[in-house]
């Protein structure tokens, strides 16, 4: 029996990919923001976040309080921001390393 799986994500993803579009010319001139570079902030801030795996974004969210939904995106904040300075230092140490 086969199952298409492809309608499960990651309920932080599409979060944490528009804070990463947005914090993004905060770190320009840091950082090459190409796209290589934001993936990579991306995977940091996603593997720092609980997975919360969902089929439908209405699923997760008609549960949550608004207290739930403000301590969830202060973690991916938070997670974002530790990945861009995160893959600045390692840029700058590859730098200095070459």
């Amino acid at each position: 029996m086969a199952q298409d799986f492809s309608s499960l994500f990651n309920h932080h993803e599409r979060e944490v990919f528009a804070t990463v579009m947005a914090m993004a010319p905060q770190y320009e001139g840091n950082i090459a923001l190409d796209a290589d570079t934001l993936c990579d902030v991306a995977c940091v801030a996603l593997n720092r976040l609980p997975p919360r795996y969902i089929r439908h974004e209405v699923d997760f969210s008609f549960y949550l309080t608004e207290r739930e939904r403000q301590e969830i995106s202060a973690a991916v904040h938070e997670a974002v921001t530790y990945a861009f300075n995160f893959v600045e230092a390692r840029t700058a140490l590859r730098s200095r390393n070459s």
